[in-house]
């Protein structure tokens, strides 16, 4: 898992694929969840995704987000064929939508999402 962070360091989104059955893999993990393959490669991908659901949260719980509410957290679905979940930015809630396209952006060393 230090690949991703490293990555995501560097401003690059990087995902797992499996070699064993070619499916992807987020968030990271240690063996793939649909075969039990251990070689699970980081592969750079596009940056580009849309929308597949989202919640706005209006209370937080943790620490790091408490005060920045209200706030978006969506699952985005990339063309390379992975889900992954993050924090839509530079928009406000009421216009993040279910297909809306989305951008990669890099806060704080975490990949968070803006409109494309």
């Amino acid at each position: 898992m230090d690949a991703y962070w490293a990555a995501c360091a560097r401003g690059e989104l990087v995902i797992q694929r499996c070699t064993a059955c070619g499916r992807r893999v987020h968030l990271p993990a240690a063996e793939c969840p649909w075969c039990g393959g251990g070689d699970l490669p980081f592969e750079p991908v596009g940056g580009e995704g849309v929308v597949h659901t989202f919640t706005v949260v209006h209370r937080s719980f943790v620490g790091e987000f408490m005060g920045r509410e209200p706030y978006v957290l969506a699952w985005v679905d990339l063309p390379e064929g992975a889900r992954v979940l993050g924090q839509v930015v530079e928009c406000p809630p009421e216009r993040v939508r279910v297909g809306m396209p989305v951008r990669v952006t890099f806060r704080d060393e975490l990949p968070q999402w803006r409109p494309a």
